[in-house]
């Protein structure tokens, strides 16, 4: 089966003027087709997110008009916006809507159902993409608009903005993109109030900005985030609020949304393989979003001088929002409006700065976590997950059912390059259940198609392996395939293990069942409420590639060597003392990692050759 949702990398899209207009033309004949006698604009099949999609379809519509002064495009404009402002903007409060702190303020918001108090929870983010449809109608509204209208569109847009900031708590659902995203409505909204209310509402906005999303903004890898829905990133949600940064930057000019914006790009490089595959977040631990994330991506691509845009998109939202019969649907209408506009191309080539929580080259790549355990391994192809075993989830020795990957002290790291080889050295100070501190030293190193991953610790009680990961996926063709097949040999016996047990504890990677799905079925709320990384916690097993330590290592020391990669021929490192460290001898390359004492400031010494 392949995933649902991982597709083509977004830079392959293309992105020419001639390709966009080719785009809103396609909208331009829907919409005319569809809209109804009363000028409704939405997708017949809509139901929840509904609010402003509609006026989405109408920004759209506006900016073909911008581009091409097609004849029909005015009259639909009006037409479909007096549809918007006639039935689409509510007054009264939605019956259940539990995050309102004025009653009855009589200030405007949309629905994300139409229907009073069937989904209320939804109504702030439905608000907040209005006010961004209605915004960038006003940004066309010359020409198109006439001034009894626009005036009271402009009415209506700042009555959302503060029934955002006024009536409601500021973003409830603790969603980085939603909050965000009203943060940039506020600023586009903003130039178009008179002085000084108009300077008067930009500086609110970066005040809220500053006050209830900076300040609250996570760590993870390093790396300071905006929280979405509870926790640090999320892998569809996450590129979404960097689009959003990536607006701000480019409506206000002001540098906090820039260096935020950098932060998260870095971040994002960082945790991402090179073939564009994601997985965990609070939210979706799969899911993808496409054309809501190209701007971001592209904006900050060029910025921090990285290929972000090999992430890989949803190519049935490849343009913009598509019910399941792919007619289109308004929502999200801005991001195209937003790309469309803004003139950055994509960054293609790979940065070669080297990253704390990523080793990356050719078609290699490790991702790691904030414990500079891996999170995600690629090599061939094929992506290996943190396997579990006893509740313990990562990659590393096992002795007596205890996974030695969680640090009990600083974390040391080391990256090398030498003669096309990049390579990076980690070293943890670990407590094993006997209570003895030993040293995990773990050598990857890559030649850009093969990754050859050593692990030296201090000799271990009983029959130690190592935990080497779950294979879980595969690149087929545009698409990425499930898989349960390793590419990988080892220096010792290698094999693939699978949970006896079909409870949903155990992960099976041979059946045909999603890591968000096996996460969500553990989560404590229901899918698309709940978080599936803290479901997946709960893993007691899962598929595992295990390998038994090598042969010919210094008697003091179990060390570990697997290879992953293209190649099935024998693999047959060496190990021998070299003064106080460890020479690792392959047939692609000699290592020689230090002992655990490091250098004079205690850092991790490594010296590589091909």
């Amino acid at each position: 089966m392949h995933l649902p949702h991982q597709r083509g990398p977004l830079h392959d899209l293309p992105d020419t003027p001639e390709a966009y207009d080719a785009v809103l033309a396609d909208v331009t004949e829907q919409a005319l087709a569809r809209m109804t006698p009363e000028g409704n604009l939405e997708h017949p099949d809509c139901v929840d997110d509904i609010g402003d999609t509609s006026l989405g379809i109408t920004s759209l519509l506006a900016l073909a008009w911008q581009r091409g002064k097609d004849p029909r495009l005015p009259e639909a404009v009006r037409h479909s916006l007096a549809f918007h402002l006639d039935e689409r903007v509510y007054t009264e409060d939605n019956p259940g809507y539990p995050n309102l702190r004025v009653r009855d303020s009589g200030l405007p918001y949309a629905r994300y159902t139409l229907a009073a108090g069937a989904h209320p929870i939804g109504d702030w983010p439905s608000t907040v993409w209005a006010l961004l449809q209605a915004v960038n109608v006003l940004d066309a509204a010359d020409g198109l608009v006439d001034d009894v209208q626009r005036a009271r569109l402009l009415d209506v847009a700042h009555g959302y903005w503060r029934w955002l900031t006024e009536a409601t708590f500021f973003n409830p659902q603790e969603a980085g993109n939603q909050a965000i995203g009203c943060i940039v409505g506020g600023l586009m909204l903003a130039r178009h109030l008179p002085s000084p209310d108009g300077e008067w509402l930009r500086r609110q906005a970066i005040q809220l900005y500053e006050d209830k999303i900076r300040a609250h903004r996570v760590r993870d890898r390093g790396a300071l985030l905006p929280p979405e829905h509870g926790g640090a990133y999320d892998n569809n949600y996450g590129p979404i609020s960097l689009s959003f940064l990536a607006q701000a930057h480019r409506v206000s000019g002001e540098e906090i949304f820039a260096e935020d914006g950098d932060a998260l790009a870095r971040y994002l490089d960082a945790r991402l393989t090179n073939g564009g595959f994601d997985n965990g977040g609070p939210r979706y631990s799969e899911q993808h979003s496409a054309f809501e994330s190209v701007l971001g991506l592209r904006y900050f691509s060029a910025r921090i001088g990285s290929d972000l845009g090999r992430y890989r998109g949803d190519s049935r939202w490849a343009r913009h929002a598509c019910k399941a019969d792919g007619g289109v649907d308004g929502h999200f209408a801005w991001m195209l409006v937003w790309q469309i506009q803004d003139p950055t191309r994509w960054h293609r080539t790979a940065s070669t700065t080297p990253a704390r929580h990523q080793l990356r080259a050719g078609t290699v790549s490790v991702a790691f976590d904030s414990r500079m355990t891996p999170s995600l391994v690629e090599a061939a192809g094929t992506y290996y997950l943190p396997a579990a075993v006893g509740r313990q989830h990562g990659f590393g020795p096992v002795t007596d059912g205890f996974l030695m990957c969680r640090p009990m002290g600083e974390v040391r790291v080391r990256d090398v390059r030498a003669d096309g080889l990049t390579a990076k050295l980690v070293t943890k100070p670990v407590v094993g259940r006997d209570h003895v501190l030993r040293h995990v030293r773990s050598l990857y190193v890559t030649d850009g198609t093969n990754l050859w991953t050593t692990v030296a610790v201090e000799r271990l009680p009983g029959t130690p392996y190592l935990l080497a990961g779950l294979p879980y996926a595969t690149d087929d063709g545009e698409r990425v395939r499930r898989t349960a097949e390793p590419r990988a040999t080892a220096a010792a016996d290698l094999r693939l293990t699978h949970p006896a047990s079909d409870d949903p504890h155990h992960f099976d990677a041979r059946t045909d069942l999603t890591q968000e799905q096996a996460a969500f079925a553990l989560a404590a709320d229901p899918r698309g409420y709940g978080d599936p990384d803290e479901g997946w916690s709960h893993l007691l097993t899962s598929t595992a590639l295990e390998a038994e330590p090598a042969s010919g290592a210094p008697e003091d020391l179990h060390v570990f060597a697997v290879r992953y990669g293209p190649g099935d021929d024998a693999f047959t490192p060496v190990f021998e003392r070299a003064g106080t460290g460890l020479r690792i001898r392959t047939e692609a390359f000699t290592a020689v990692i230090g002992d655990t004492a490091g250098d004079a400031v205690g850092e991790p010494e490594l010296t590589l050759s091909a």
